[in-house]
């Protein structure tokens, strides 16, 4: 039977499937396949990344093309590592609890937590025998998306989106349990099942009036936070400072980048702020799914526009800079390994 939080969210296109977005694009898709003369042309965007960042690239490597002062402190644990050796890794790296831990490779937030403690961390990695990332846990007060692309032959590129990221939280009135408070606001009631999972300790507990208990520290759609669009931040400066870091990673032209940050003026000049992840061709420009602010069919353009930003971008690596594009038959393969690996992985939840 479909309850009413499942009938909400079909109704709410921000909260319908991927396909639904990607789907309707396919005969641009095969339009674009057709000028480049190749299936495969977008392989050619990043060279720098894995099959440009297609999903199957190790996170950890690609965090590392990244300059130093500008990425957290990362340690990769293989299957099976001794405990002992994971925590002496972790000393070594300078990374104290609580910190982030996610599959080397994923997305949309799948599998990703916060571990306090180091048997939540034993815990973890006994549930899932897969390269995992742990990642020191940044406290800056904010978190945005920025997509940047540049044409191989331009010193300067362009920011076509900036998302800013709202962390779904509840406040108490000193009289309702913290899951009362999440049945009765309109968006953490839609994920219930995760926030049960995350808080079941405290679900009975009642926050003290106008205390502020944010659900979720992960910023991902999937975990309940809100992308708002913030394109109207995109300035020249902000420009400069996203042409400095994709000259610095040498090969990188086309993706988001998922940000933590204090003030945006901050990020604007290139001070204090610390990139979480690059995601290559595959990334989305998440602004789209402002649903108060954006349409579906809005959303649907605005893919379009970057693919053929992807599409510009891979053609004159391909020419110019001789980088080859990747046979259909190893991307295909690529991509059928990257599935079945989530399947997989989904089956530890």
């Amino acid at each position: 039977m479909i309850n009413k939080t499942t009938i909400e969210k079909y109704l709410n296109w921000e909260y319908w499937p991927s396909s639904m977005f990607y789907v309707p694009n396919l005969p641009y898709a095969f339009y674009l396949a057709i000028r480049a003369k190749h299936p495969a042309f977008f392989s050619a965007a990043n060279p720098a990344i894995k099959s440009s960042g297609n999903g199957t690239e190790s996170k950890f490597e690609t965090i590392q093309l990244v300059p130093e002062k500008y990425r957290p402190k990362s340690v990769l644990v293989k299957p099976k590592t001794n405990f002992k050796e994971v925590l002496s890794n972790l000393k070594y790296a300078e990374i104290d609890f609580p910190l982030i831990a996610k599959p080397d490779i994923g997305f949309r937030g799948l599998l990703v937590k916060k571990i306090d403690s180091k048997q939540e961390l034993e815990n973890y990695l006994i549930n899932y025998p897969i390269n995992i990332i742990l990642q020191e846990f940044l406290d800056y007060k904010n978190e945005c998306g920025v997509f940047y692309h540049r044409k191989p032959n331009e010193k300067k590129g362009r920011i076509s989106s900036v998302t800013l990221k709202k962390f779904i939280a509840v406040t108490g009135d000193g009289k309702s349990t913290l899951k009362e408070l999440i049945l009765t606001d309109k968006r953490a009631k839609l994920y219930i099942d995760l926030f049960e999972s995350i808080h079941k300790s405290n679900l009975d507990t009642i926050p003290k009036p106008n205390e502020t208990i944010r659900l979720t520290v992960i910023g991902n759609h999937s975990k309940g936070t809100q992308f708002i669009n913030g394109s109207h931040l995109i300035s020249k400066k902000l420009t400069e400072t996203f042409d400095q870091l994709s000259h610095s990673i040498d090969g990188w032209y086309y993706g988001r980048v998922d940000i933590k940050y204090n003030d945006f003026e901050e990020l604007e000049n290139g001070i204090d702020y610390k990139v979480l992840e690059i995601n290559g061709i595959i990334a989305e420009p998440t602004h789209i799914y402002d649903a108060e602010n954006y349409t579906y069919f809005n959303a649907l353009r605005e893919i379009r526009n970057h693919w053929k930003s992807l599409f510009f971008i891979s053609v004159q690596n391909h020419r110019t800079k001789k980088v080859p594009y990747k046979s259909v038959k190893k991307f295909v393969n690529e991509m059928l390994e990257l599935r079945n690996y989530i399947s997989s992985i989904k089956k530890f939840q």
